[in-house]
């Protein structure tokens, strides 16, 4: 990519899609272009068509999706994987009509299976069965990878997948019901601070209510009091965590510095091809990239973390009567560091700049 060049950023609004903007315009790159959802359905196959029949972008970052937590994955199976087939169905089947140069498409750790060996390898991808609750979702995501792959096999385009790890940052979801676990617990420990403190007009402006009386109740229902805040599970599952700041600026290192070719010379390199049948067809396949950090940390560990930032002296109490879920969840990034990559915020700092942008926002 050249400064000048037509980018196309599916997604912009979302907490990935945002940071990308923003990194892409930190670094100088000047001619992005968005649609907001009102704008373009990316659902729609000939609203896609148009949209790139009049911009022709040079590179697009395919960071749209339908996503949600363990309970909206389970409850709307058939709309996680129909709208998630159908945004990427079109976005990456107009890049290859339009010959844009260079797509990144962006997909999710899920896609490996649920029993996997620890850290998660690029080639775990398909060797058993998935997790149930978002089995939807990941088929969706694998789908786009194998897409992406394909045409590049056999029409040499230059479409990278990329399987970003656990991700918060700034403009991340805070919802108590649908949130993920780290801006989970930091808004669920930041108003049982607020509320030991007695600062009971910051929580109705945090909450959206207009009496006092609505508080206690209204929070107890997320488990927090001024004493205690309650966390699902035992605490002893680990957890990778990666700023989006890191994943935006990775996303670009990639496609700055990567293709497609790189990746297959890769995994030959690495005895990760193989010849398999009498013609000796030479098998390509999970040329994908993990992103992440390499590092994770149990969510007790975590909790404390939180609780020791936002500085909150109440308790905290795990009900191990609820679901832990896997116990590990770690990627393995050997490949994103030998293509020259590694991260840069470590989790404190990260979740500092958090809480900060979160009391402000």
């Amino acid at each position: 990519m050249n400064k000048k060049s037509k980018i196309y950023v599916a997604g912009h609004g979302g907490l990935v899609g945002s940071a990308i903007v923003n990194n892409l315009k930190a670094k100088g790159y000047s001619n992005i272009t968005v649609q907001s959802h009102s704008e373009l359905d990316l659902k729609d196959q000939l609203e896609v068509k148009k949209f790139f029949e009049r911009e022709k972008p040079d590179y697009v970052f395919l960071a749209a999706a339908k996503v949600g937590g363990i309970k909206a994955n389970n409850d709307f199976r058939g709309d996680f994987i129909y709208d998630n087939l159908c945004i990427q169905n079109n976005v990456i089947g107009q890049s290859l009509e339009h010959r844009v140069k260079k797509l990144l498409f962006l997909g999710s750790t899920c896609i490996y299976p649920k029993e996997v060996e620890q850290p998660m390898n690029e080639d775990s991808l398909l060797t058993s069965s998935l997790e149930f609750t978002n089995e939807p979702y990941a088929i969706a995501k694998i789908a786009g990878i194998k897409l992406c792959e394909s045409f590049n096999l056999q029409y040499k385009t230059n479409f990278i997948s990329v399987m970003p790890t656990n991700l918060y940052g700034l403009n991340d979801n805070f919802n108590l019901e649908t949130s993920h676990v780290l801006p989970a617990l930091m808004r669920k420990i930041y108003l049982a601070k607020l509320l030991r403190t007695n600062n009971f007009e910051e929580i109705l402006t945090d909450l959206g209510l207009k009496h006092r009386d609505q508080i206690s109740e209204h929070l107890a229902t997320f488990g927090v009091t001024k004493n205690s805040v309650e966390i699902w599970g035992s605490g002893k599952p680990k957890r990778e965590f990666m700023n989006v700041n890191d994943m935006a600026d990775a996303c670009i290192f990639i496609m700055e510095n990567v293709n497609f070719s790189d990746l297959v010379n890769y995994k030959r390199k690495n005895n990760k091809l193989s010849l398999i049948n009498s013609d000796g067809i030479e098998e390509i396949r999970n040329t994908h990239i993990n992103i992440g950090t390499g590092e994770d940390i149990s969510i007790i560990d975590l909790a404390k973390k939180i609780k020791k930032i936002i500085g909150y002296d109440g308790e905290l109490i795990f009900n191990s009567l609820m679901p832990d879920g896997t116990m590990r969840k770690l990627t393995d990034v050997s490949l994103l560091n030998s293509l020259g990559w590694r991260h840069k915020v470590d989790l404190d700092q990260g979740i500092s700049e958090l809480y900060n942008w979160y009391r402000g926002n």
